[in-house]
């Protein structure tokens, strides 16, 4: 889930996120869609709100046809819905903890189902750092492991005040877990040469960039700039499992303009679709 207080709807029409309250069973529902429209997204009213994050994570997964993704943490599947949207030819397993929140992403998965009414995504419940082992019967591969792993970890301080609304201290707080733990646990799931991705604040890249030297190698980083000149507080962290490449910092993506806009660059990945700039050498696995 997204670490961010920013929301995907931070525009006037057209948006990113854009949509119309509604009533039903369980909690209030916002009806709307991501990408500039090629994917309907439904959200809860309260408590959490979908950030930018799961967008520029799916952004970056240089997954090819045929391969299938994990992510830890999906939420109502805003990441796994923008990867499948990017790249057709891809499948999906999100685990999430909350059960209504997966209830949403199983509604939001089949609103988006192919023409045909298949869906590329299926939906777990689990608590991370712990996987169910039935998890393995989902995997592509024979040893059980998937191409790709992303995840938007909760890296709120414990220390800080927690929100009263349990599903959003749930996507945000590091009160029970740290990133490190998932980064521990999902290193377990992805094939040698597959990508661990993880997008979250600066200030815990450094621990998570420690654990993913266990295993793993070729660890490059993405910040995301809020504006040019100022310091980044988001960043995208890329390792390769079995990689030997060394340490690399991208130039990462300017999000803002200074009168508030999103840059045309950022536009072309949060309405348009695109892979993020540089996507190309951020995937290109070093051995």
């Amino acid at each position: 889930m997204s670490g961010s207080r920013k929301t995907v709807n931070p525009l006037p029409p057209p948006n990113i996120f854009s949509g119309h309250a509604f009533s039903g069973p369980g909690p209030a529902r916002e009806e709307g869609s991501l990408l500039g429209g090629r994917v309907r997204y439904d959200q809860f009213t309260e408590g959490y709100r979908t950030g930018l994050e799961p967008v520029l994570m799916a952004a970056s997964i240089p997954a090819k046809t045929g391969e299938t993704v994990l992510e830890a943490g999906c939420g109502a599947g805003a990441a796994l819905l923008c990867l499948t949207a990017r790249l057709p030819g891809v499948r999906g397993v999100g685990l999430e903890s909350d059960p209504e929140t997966l209830a949403l992403a199983e509604r939001n998965i089949r609103a988006n189902a192919d023409p045909d009414g298949e869906t590329r995504i299926q939906v777990v419940h689990a608590h991370l750092p712990d996987i169910p082992k039935n998890l393995r019967a989902l995997t592509p591969t024979a040893n059980g492991r998937f191409h790709h792993v992303m995840a938007n970890p909760p890296w709120h301080s414990a220390h800080g005040t927690p929100s009263p609304d349990s599903r959003r201290r749930l996507a945000l707080s590091a009160e029970t877990t740290a990133p490190e733990d998932w980064a521990r646990a999902l290193t377990k799931w992805v094939l040698p040469g597959g990508t661990l991705t993880f997008v979250l604040s600066v200030a815990s890249a450094d621990r998570i960039c420690r654990t993913l030297e266990n295993g793993c190698g070729s660890i490059q980083l993405y910040p995301f700039w809020p504006r040019a000149g100022r310091e980044a507080k988001l960043v995208l962290v890329r390792a390769v499992y079995g990689g030997r490449g060394i340490f690399r910092l991208r130039a990462g993506l300017v999000l803002h303009e200074t009168d508030g806009r999103f840059t045309a660059a950022a536009e072309r990945v949060l309405r348009d679709g695109e892979a993020l700039p540089e996507s190309q050498d951020l995937s290109r696995p070093c051995f």
